[in-house]
């Protein structure tokens, strides 16, 4: 991935150089020092990033304001739209171009991908018909396109400045293919994402984001300011990321009216039941309708239309300071009967995240579950394809809206690290999903990771997501992260852990922070150098593989000495199964591995005759559970 200038050791001078090592030198002396690339060094070194975990005194990020008008056609799927870009450049570079993301590009006739599409939804792309910079018109045919990337060269924009893009394009939607986008069935629903051209992320480490998107990975943009206008047929209802500023415009009365009480309700309110849908008075009597849409710093706008969709809607305060209270919405099909119960437990996953985990009030003013044709989150905004069971339904729904925090509060590269938006989203779900119904397990990618440690599939969660694929990005992006959340989490204790990790959300939420940016304000918020962990879990190769070495007993207690065959740190759960079969079950946290130490002792006192003793949990994976059982004789 190419970087800026300014983030190469290649560029520094000797006294450069030599400050750089001093400053690097002074960042190992405040804890373990985690393996860093050096690109990642120098922003450390610059001041953009802190050791301490906050953003550096340098930090830096730019923005825009994006104002759309977008005409979409459900029949022929066309969508014809202009967007004008207000763009600020923070930086302190220069800028002698712009690249733009094209992401509809990735159905182009030739765009390369990391996985096949019908060939009838091969696509001509997007087509932009006109470009201006600052008033100037810009020669398209001269635009340097590059599949997903669109690269214009423009009179040099200054650190502070801002400059004016207006562009005009089109492109039609897929029909099939589905990729996070596309119709979603003939009768005209639809889910639009990445359907503007955007300005990618220019940041402190890479300079501009040139990353091709290919399909699996996942993407990174910056915090802008929208106002999208999206005009549609008579009929059709538009659910979008942002506020709907027009609801008596584009709704008859009754039910403007129905969505201004669920705003104001914790009852479940039908704004369109199945009666309404054949009334067919649902929206404005104008052959075409405009809605219109406003949403401040978040990282994408997405939105779905249908004609034939209910509508469930309730709401509930996700602030007890400030009594501010958060929209769900819920537009399915009314075939697909596994959506019925999808606002409760949309309901139940907003709730458990503003009072439980991660016990910060949901950041945004609604979420939207549309029945789609994928499981892809966006800014209010989530895609969710029908399932067979009702515990399917639970756990897609709350992870799917868990990502809220992670990546678009938290506004990571998911591009770049998957495992830390996907882990948390992970372990969002094993948490939620038994709030919403107890009886259910969930131990979602346990299992896998399990069975594949140590092969030649399993890699570093460090590793870049664009250099994995398959096994690995799974394992990298959603248990092994997952896990390692859980067992910190375990070991400091929920109040402490909440404190380290609102710690990260304080510090970062509507920046960008790396890896290391989180790993230091965990650090910071719990008051401890957690780093052995991070290093050994995140960092280094190995397997979790944990054994029953020895078992005496001494003085009426069991001395149980646990072996680490593995060098991943687990958790140990002893599960000791008395003679009457009745179990209990005697823990330790990672916390007994912290010295390097490959054995431990687990001591209790049993109540009545021991029959077996058994090492296992459900989170917590071993590559050879065959030495993890002792029977009592």
């Amino acid at each position: 991935m190419p970087s800026s200038p300014k983030s190469s050791f290649m560029n520094l001078n000797v006294k450069s150089l030599l400050v750089a090592f001093l400053l690097l030198g002074a960042f190992q002396s405040v804890a373990q020092q985690l393996p860093m690339p050096r690109n990642i060094a120098a922003a450390y070194q610059k001041g953009t990033r802190s050791v301490t975990g906050t953003p550096g005194a340098s930090y830096w990020q730019n923005t825009a304001d994006y104002t759309i008008n977008l005409n979409f056609d459900p029949a022929s799927r066309k969508v014809t739209g202009t967007v004008e870009i207000d763009y600020t450049n923070n930086s302190p570079d220069t800028l002698k171009q712009i690249v733009f993301k094209l992401y509809p590009n990735l159905y182009q006739e030739g765009a390369p991908r990391a996985g096949g599409i019908s060939p009838e939804d091969v696509s001509e792309g997007v087509k932009i018909e006109k470009l201006s910079y600052n008033q100037q018109a810009q020669d398209v045919q001269k635009l340097r396109m590059d599949n997903t990337n669109m690269t214009v060269r423009i009179k040099p924009l200054a650190p502070k400045q801002k400059g004016i893009f207006s562009i005009a394009y089109n492109y039609e939607l897929n029909a099939g293919s589905h990729n996070r986008t596309g119709q979603v069935d003939e009768q005209g629903a639809a889910f639009l994402a990445y359907f503007f051209p955007r300005i990618a992320v220019y940041d402190d480490v890479d300079g501009w984001n040139r990353t091709p998107y290919l399909g699996p990975q996942e993407f990174y943009n910056d915090f802008c300011n929208f106002k999208v206008n999206i005009t549609v047929p008579q009929h059709f209802v538009v659910w979008a990321t942002g506020d709907l500023k027009n609801v008596d415009y584009v709704l008859t009365k009754k039910y403007a009216k129905r969505l201004q009480s669920a705003e104001k309700k914790d009852a479940i309110i039908a704004i369109i039941d199945s009666t309404d849908l054949k009334r067919r008075d649902i929206t404005a009597k104008n052959a075409q309708n405009t809605w219109k849409f406003e949403a401040s710093n978040v990282v994408d706008f997405a939105f779905a239309t249908s004609d034939h969709y209910l509508w469930n809607s309730t709401s509930l305060v996700v602030d007890p300071k400030t009594k501010r209270r958060t929209r769900v919405d819920v537009a399915f099909n009314p075939i697909h009967h596994d959506f019925k119960e999808v606002i409760d437990f949309s309901r139940k996953t907003v709730e458990a995240m503003s009072y439980t985990f991660p016990k910060w009030p949901f950041p945004y003013p609604h979420i939207t579950v549309f029945d789609g044709l994928d499981q892809m989150e966006y800014p209010m905004m989530v895609n969710d394809n029908p399932v067979e069971t009702r515990e399917d339904a639970i756990t897609l729904t709350d992870h799917e809206i868990f990502h809220t925090m992670f990546p678009f509060y938290m506004g990571t590269n998911e591009t770049k690290y998957g495992w830390m938006d996907e882990g948390w989203a992970t372990i969002g779900e094993w948490i939620i999903s038994t709030i919403i119904e107890p009886n259910l397990k969930d131990d979602y990618g346990v299992a896998p990771y399990s069975m594949m440690a140590g092969t030649e599939a399993d890699m570093p969660i460090a590793t870049l997501s664009t250099q994995q694929s398959g096994t690995p990005f799974f394992l990298n992006s959603y248990p092994k992260p997952a896990l390692g959340y859980l067992y910190v989490k375990e070991m400091l204790g929920d109040e402490l852990f909440t404190k380290a990790l609102h710690t990260y959300i304080r510090n970062w939420n509507g920046k960008h922070p790396l890896p290391w940016d989180f790993f230091n304000s965990m650090n910071a918020g719990a008051g401890k150098d957690l780093n052995w962990f991070w290093k050994r879990w995140f960092f280094d190769e190995g397997t979790p593989d944990l054994a029953i070495a020895h078992v005496q007993q001494l003085a009426g207690q069991y001395v149980v000495t646990v072996e680490a065959k593995g060098t991943k740190p687990v958790p140990v759960e002893l599960n000791v199964t008395y003679a009457d079969n009745t179990t209990e079950k005697v823990k330790r946290s990672i916390g007994v591995w912290e010295k390097g130490n490959t054995t431990t002792q687990v001591e209790f006192k049993p109540t009545k005759a021991v029959k077996k003793l058994e090492l296992k949990g459900t989170y917590i994976p071993d590559t050879n559970p065959k030495d993890n059982v002792y029977e009592v004789k």
